[in-house]
């Protein structure tokens, strides 16, 4: 094929050399890589006939995973959806509030708020995070939303604003610090949505442990896999402990009788699962590391292009570069579009940003604040294959 831009000539010539060939197979955005332990810890989940909500797996699953993110509380859950609409409803969120969440953010995010009667409320992204931006927020609510009797209104609707979900955007930790300064002074409930981002710290301090809570997805797309399946992790005990019972049916315990107090979720994760989980996070460390060599040969790479950049991880935190991504010096959506339809028809499967929330037909009477950066970031962001097989065992 003809490669006569400039761009295109440069951002092919990257991929290649960092990826190699694509062959006869496409090279994939992001694939799960599944082991002996994979198979043998599967297998015995299936020989002992746990294979449901109940098993020694989901428990050694979710120690492992409080012990590795250093959160007291890790739930397992049936997938990253459900465990951002549960752990919402949870901390409080009602039908009729207002939640407020990223724009540039995968639809789960908003979806997770309406499935709790809620309305979401579209806010700005930083330029540099990509996550949403807590000065903008400031900004937003300070025009937009006063405090009445220790709860936040929005003054045009007259609902309540209950909640706030940053989102650590393709792993890359926002600035949540910040936000958290935000919510305090505007008593909002932080509920982190650390789906991507498993293996990302700010310091040394865990994404989807600042807030009251905060949630994990486990697809087969993420950095680890237990097929489908989330958790929540929370430092409250009482939050804990009301989150595992509304995650299982709300059933009150007891030798025979089905008693159920709430109105609740079957939402934990299955044994079958779990045990993938556990071989999968054995793991973590090994794909970590690779994706970060994966990260530093694309910055290597992108350093001398002249129209894009590749997207690092931002100052005093850890990224576990989930999906690597590039950002055009200039919006430019042809250009963007130009760059994805060559990339896949050389065998790289690459893809844009998801298209922003507020613009979606289901959303797009919600309310919003300005969104001028993450209309800029959605014209200029490009996905670029990131799995960890390419650099796995390396050093």
């Amino acid at each position: 094929m003809t490669t006569s831009n400039p761009s295109k000539q440069e951002f092919l010539a990257v991929l290649k050399s960092v990826l190699g060939e694509s062959g006869s197979s496409p090279i994939a955005l992001h694939e799960p890589n599944i082991g002996q332990r994979e198979n043998e810890l599967v297998s015995k989940c299936l020989s002992s006939g746990w294979v449901s909500s109940v098993g020694e797996y989901i428990s050694e699953f979710e120690t492992g995973l409080a012990k590795f993110t250093n959160s007291k509380h890790a739930i397992a859950i049936v997938n990253g959806t459900a465990a951002l609409h549960l752990a919402l409803h949870a901390v409080g969120v009602k039908p009729g509030d207002e939640v407020l969440v990223p724009t540039l953010s995968f639809v789960a995010t908003a979806n997770s708020v309406s499935h709790c009667g809620a309305i979401p409320h579209f806010v700005d992204s930083d330029p540099e995070t990509l996550g949403l931006d807590p000065l903008a927020l400031r900004e937003h609510l300070s025009a937009n939303a006063s405090l009445r009797d220790g709860e936040l209104h929005n003054t045009t609707t007259g609902r309540r604003i209950s909640a706030v979900v940053p989102m650590h955007t393709f792993g890359h930790p926002m600035q949540i610090a910040a936000l958290i300064d935000v919510a305090k002074e505007y008593n909002l409930t932080v509920v982190e949505d650390a789906a991507e981002s498993i293996g990302s710290f700010v310091g040394k301090v865990h994404t989807g442990t600042f807030g009251k809570c905060g949630t994990l997805s486990f697809n087969g797309n993420k950095t680890f896999t237990t097929g489908g399946g989330g958790a929540i992790l929370t430092n409250d005990d009482e939050l804990a402990k009301r989150i595992r019972h509304l995650a299982t049916t709300a059933k009150v315990p007891h030798d025979y009788e089905y008693i159920h107090d709430a109105v609740a979720f079957n939402y934990r994760m299955p044994n079958i699962n779990a045990a993938l989980g556990c071989a999968q996070l054995s793991r973590l460390d090994d794909f970590l590391s690779a994706k970060r060599i994966l990260a530093k040969k694309y910055a290597e790479g992108f350093s001398s292009a002249r129209s894009m950049q590749f997207v690092t991880e931002p100052h005093g935190t850890t990224s576990n570069y989930w999906l690597n991504t590039i950002r055009l010096n200039k919006p430019d959506l042809a250009l963007r579009d130009e760059l994805l339809s060559a990339a896949r028809a050389d065998g790289y499967m690459c893809r844009p940003a998801w298209n922003l929330l507020h613009t979606l037909p289901m959303h797009e009477s919600s309310p919003r604040a300005k969104l001028p950066v993450a209309q800029n970031l959605w014209q200029s962001l490009i996905n670029i294959p990131s799995s960890a097989r390419h650099y796995l065992g390396q050093k």
